[in-house]
């Protein structure tokens, strides 16, 4: 009965991590086709895409682990290399879009980006 029970919520973890990160991966394209400028592109495509592939990576993992008695070291890698790289990727590319002048879309405000550049030259 413990064994059966300890299955249960394991099976129940994995499935919900699996769905967590197919729920984070949908949100991250429907950001990336429905945000208007580059800077909130760029926040769905990190921020959303990078939960949602951690969330499967940690899925396979203890699925792995569970089932089969594997301890995968290359979804760990994966994961340790997601969680750094995707995040830093972003932020240089929205520092290049903001070197290149590329401002970000404001509507109905008052221009706050143009002010703080200014005071910033």
């Amino acid at each position: 009965m413990i064994e059966t029970l300890i299955n249960i919520v394991v099976n129940i973890i994995i499935s919900l991590s699996l769905l967590l990160g197919t729920f984070f991966i949908l949100s991250s394209s429907l950001g990336i086709v429905r945000f208007p400028d580059i800077y909130t592109r760029l926040h769905a495509a990190t921020k959303a895409s990078t939960l949602g592939l951690a969330g499967i990576l940690i899925g396979a993992f203890l699925f792995l682990y569970v089932e089969h008695s594997i301890v995968s070291g290359k979804l760990l890698l994966a994961l340790i290399f997601i969680l750094i790289t995707a995040p830093v990727a972003g932020h240089m590319i929205s520092r290049a879009a903001h070197h290149a002048g590329v401002k970000p879309l404001l509507k109905n405000r008052d221009d706050a980006y143009e002010n703080a550049i200014k005071r910033n030259q």
